[in-house]
């Protein structure tokens, strides 16, 4: 159960128009993430340029490893809330199998279903920020050899922002989306489906 209610229609003026630049499609109903942060609405209007950045195309990111890097902090940070929501929005705009999927949430950067190098660094890279704070020089160095200076800088960046979001949803008991899977989905998704199969909502 939640432990902050999240905001309901009919809004205040103000609150309606952040609810309506937080949803990436303005035809549809706002999360329940955004209609929380809202109860504190000086903090939504800061968390809109920033977290507009983060899911932006100025991320010097792509598109893949931006939702790589989300879907393991969030799993990592244990917030199914936040996981299921770019899973369910995202992950096939991505290109993530459900074998990958699973791994992002259960696994580790050594499963099968990364064959890709920059996907399995990236796994790498996301550990070792969320266990020491930081990333060793190995790994740095190889990092180095894939990614761009500011995809350096954005990569800790954005896991860092998603640990921001996750503490935030647990910590307020936001309750999942409907539309949005669960952890324990894709351990059955992974035996149900080929590792080739791209997920669709």
């Amino acid at each position: 159960m939640a432990r902050i209610a999240p905001a309901e229609p009919p809004y205040a003026p103000r609150v309606a128009e952040r609810l309506r630049t937080m949803m990436p499609d303005d035809q549809a109903p706002p999360i329940a993430l955004f209609r929380t942060v809202v109860r504190n609405l000086p903090m939504a209007d800061a968390m809109g340029a920033w977290g507009g950045y983060e899911l932006s195309r100025r991320l010097s990111l792509t598109f893949r490893d931006r939702e790589i890097v989300i879907d393991r902090t969030t799993a990592r940070c244990g917030c199914e809330y936040e996981w299921g929501v770019h899973v369910a929005v995202f992950a096939a705009k991505a290109d993530l199998t459900p074998a990958q999927i699973t791994s992002l949430a259960h696994g580790t950067a050594t499963d099968a279903c990364w064959t890709g190098y920059r996907d399995r660094l990236l796994v790498e890279a996301v550990d070792e920020l969320h266990d020491g704070g930081t990333i060793d020089d190995g790994l740095w160095a190889r990092l180095s050899d894939v990614l761009t200076t500011e995809q350096l800088l954005d990569l800790p960046m954005l896991c860092g922002w998603y640990h921001a979001i996750s503490f935030t949803a647990n910590a307020a008991g936001i309750e999942n989306e409907p539309f949005a899977p669960t952890f324990a989905d894709y351990l059955r998704a992974s035996s149900d489906s080929s590792k080739d199969e791209r997920y669709r909502p």
